[in-house]
């Protein structure tokens, strides 16, 4: 069998698996090659291989994070389309590359596709928002089509679901591989029937509800005028949970910086952080001064922080994000 001549490569969170399905609802490539991972799992074009004269299009992971690889695959002659709203730095300029990118605080990838196909699977677009933690964009696009409230919160809680299963160390903490889950969604044309139908949306709102209950009683380790610090413990159920926790804790204080770190086996730590959802700035700036740090201004993180560097973040942390 001939391998397939188009590579489709996404985050593995809402936003990524979101934004995928609007395309190839529009344009369908069922032979596609799928390439994904945990949310935290960007550097994806590496996996890609030496291949030539392929169509890839790349969604959801940051462009600055890629760049050695992309340009590798451009000079062997692959097309690709790069759509994402993370950090990106300086674009390439390049004739086989086509590039949507706006890092614009209140923008997600799946919002951008949705743009560039006028709104085709506009309910699919505000899932992937609401799994982002921009609840405003997506109320925003749900009003101008009408949805009822109900219609709102069943969205919703698709979009939190996917970007549930998107966090995890390893693909091995999550409860559906990405790629899967992304299959199952395929089968839908309408996210409320998925909603109604789907056993893998069902199997991840268990899972989510058993997870975030170990959570109902965690307090700030920290707490300043201008931010919030959370620590997590070394298991496979805060694995998950990290970015969910992040969010949560943001919208309850949405004049307050959160951060929630993550222990490592090891004891050095993943770290999520959130600006204050007044301003939606600031995020990813704080985490690229570190090794393995990436985001966008919402919402950023630092893959890895050796524990002898926590202090230092620590400090760092609280005089980037000023009292509002």
């Amino acid at each position: 069998m001939a391998a397939p001549d188009r590579i489709d490569i996404f985050n593995g969170d809402a936003d990524g698996i979101c934004a995928l399905h609007q395309l190839r609802l529009h344009s369908p490539q069922p032979d596609a090659r799928l390439i994904t991972g945990p949310k935290r799992d960007i550097a994806l074009l590496e996996r890609v291989g030496e291949v030539s004269g392929q169509q890839i299009t790349v969604l959801d992971i940051s462009l600055d994070r890629n760049r050695d690889a992309l340009r590798r695959l451009l000079a062997l002659g692959n097309r690709v389309f790069y759509a994402d709203h993370h950090f990106s730095g300086q674009v390439i300029e390049h004739s086989l590359l086509e590039t949507h990118l706006d890092p614009s605080p209140g923008v997600c990838t799946s919002l951008i596709v949705d743009r560039l196909l006028a709104g085709a699977h506009r309910l699919w677009a505000i899932a992937g928002a609401f799994g982002d933690n921009l609840d405003e964009s997506a109320h925003q696009h749900a009003h101008a089509l009408g949805l009822a409230a109900h219609e709102q919160e069943r969205l919703k809680e698709v979009g939190l679901l996917l970007n549930y299963n998107g966090y995890g160390l390893s693909a091995e903490d999550l409860l559906i591989h990405p790629a899967d889950l992304f299959r199952e969604i395929h089968r839908f044309d309408d996210p409320f029937v998925f909603y109604r139908d789907s056993e893998h949306l069902a199997r991840l709102r268990q899972g989510y509800v058993a997870d975030m209950a170990q959570v109902a009683d965690l307090c700030p380790e920290s707490l300043t005028a201008s931010g919030r610090v959370f620590r997590l413990p070394a298991t496979t159920w805060a694995n998950r949970v990290v970015g969910m926790v992040a969010n949560r804790f943001s919208r309850e204080q949405p004049a307050m910086a959160h951060v929630v770190l993550l222990t490592h086996p090891d004891g050095d730590f993943q770290v999520s952080v959130r600006a204050p959802l007044a301003t939606g700035r600031g995020a990813d700036e704080l985490c690229r001064r570190y090794a393995t740090g990436g985001g966008r201004a919402a919402a950023a993180g630092i893959n890895h922080l050796p524990a002898a560097e926590l202090a230092v973040f620590l400090a760092d942390f609280a005089r980037h994000f000023p009292a509002l």
